[in-house]
């Protein structure tokens, strides 16, 4: 069977993707990880798209696998796309699912409002105990705050810009929400359109969450893809 490496997005773990496995290993051998400072893993001093795609090739090394298909989720799917653009050669497909691609500093700005710590744990309590588990023994409130710094970054100098995707030749297959909040349809038709490869799928009634997503019918995409 071949393999498929499925990534998280952020403030996310390998754990939130485990139903997702459950669903697709009959028909391939399921991968996942956790990246740097997420789930546990060493807390880097910084985040970046980069030092996340080195995470991968990493694992592939540790892993012995030469070329494998990768999942991506939210900023897992920005991560698999900047590995297809700078190391093709590692990557054979790219599924994305709710992946941002437009970044300038407004975005950032109303992104990271909804990385406010103190806000969470005032408010959500609940999704609060689950940062607090999932990246333990980390602290959760420093990971947000790790991770809207990154988005600060993003959206001055984005880790992929639109001439870019221009470079990927890889099949690539870009799905989102049709009530995704987060990710808007017109910036995830233009990166379609700015891949020499690429493949629009528009999922219906869904929103950002994966917990919200039907899975089955995720599956079922992937499995045509892939």
């Amino acid at each position: 069977m071949k393999h498929l490496l499925l990534l998280h997005g952020a403030i996310g773990a390998k754990d939130q993707l485990q139903p997702l496995a459950e669903l697709l290993k009959n028909n391939y051998t399921i991968h996942t990880m956790n990246f740097s400072g997420h789930g546990g893993e060493p807390m880097p001093n910084l985040f970046s798209i980069k030092d996340f795609a080195d995470d991968v090739l990493r694992y592939l090394k540790e892993k012995n696998i030469e070329k494998i298909q990768v999942f991506g989720y939210s900023m897992g799917g920005y991560v698999a796309l900047y590995l297809a653009r700078y190391y093709p050669e590692k990557i054979e497909k790219v599924f994305t699912l709710a992946t941002k691609f437009n970044w300038n500093p407004e975005i950032a700005q109303k992104e990271i409002r909804m990385l406010d710590a103190e806000k969470i744990a005032e408010k959500i309590p609940a999704f609060a105990k689950i940062l607090e588990n999932r990246h333990y023994p980390h602290d959760w409130k420093v990971l947000l705050k790790k991770t809207a710094d990154m988005m600060i970054v993003l959206g001055i100098e984005s880790g992929l810009v639109r001439a870019d995707f221009e470079y990927i030749t890889i099949p690539v297959a870009i799905s989102v929400g049709d009530e995704d909040n987060m990710v808007t349809l017109s910036e995830t038709k233009d990166v379609c359109q700015d891949l020499k490869n690429g493949k629009l799928i528009i999922l219906p009634d869904t929103e950002h969450p994966i917990e919200k997503v039907d899975l089955e019918n995720l599956c079922k995409e992937i499995n045509l893809f892939f």
